[in-house]
């Protein structure tokens, strides 16, 4: 994963990756000098009374490349491309890939909740609040959401932590 930086003439594209490639690309664009991302995050399983810890994508699926446009064909000769996707806004995509990277290098347990979004209902699993249902009105980034609970046909709005939901 190499985050270096690089001139401006490469720009972000986000390759949607033939399933359980994202590894092989990264090995395949390593080879031919094509400048890769891959947030992964850590999973602990126990098999046999032992941990084993796995480095897995975070967006499984996808790799993010910076790259020059001309190169585009390269990647796709990688056989583990299934679409090159290219990002409209670079300067924004940059600041969330940074803090996704930044959030990734510490101790705090990172994991993708693609299903909770906005309109889902959903129900609180944990904390204070716990049982209680509402609707997904906004969500800021991975971590946090903020819920529409309607109480006696008044609406509150409660920030809870996407890892505390459950679709109801």
């Amino acid at each position: 994963m190499d985050t270096s930086p690089l001139p401006t003439d490469r720009i972000w594209f986000v390759a949607h990756t033939r399933p359980r490639c994202e590894k092989k690309l990264v090995q395949y664009c390593e080879r031919e000098n094509v400048s890769t991302t891959l947030p992964c995050y850590r999973s602990v399983r126990k098999y046999r009374g032992k941990k084993v810890v796995f480095l897995k994508p975070l967006f499984p699926g996808y790799v993010f490349l910076q790259i020059e446009s001309v190169l585009r064909q390269k990647v796709y000769q990688s056989d583990y491309v299934a679409n090159l996707l290219e990002v409209t806004d670079q300067a924004l995509f940059q600041q969330q890939l940074d803090d996704i990277l930044s959030a990734l290098e510490t101790d705090i347990e990172i994991r993708l909740e693609p299903e909770i979004r906005e309109g889902c209902r959903v129900r609180i699993k944990s904390g204070p609040l716990r049982g209680m249902e509402g609707w997904v009105q906004h969500r800021s980034g991975m971590m946090q959401v903020l819920l529409r609970l309607d109480f006696i046909a008044q609406a509150a709005a409660v920030k809870v932590e996407a890892s505390d939901l459950e679709l109801a």
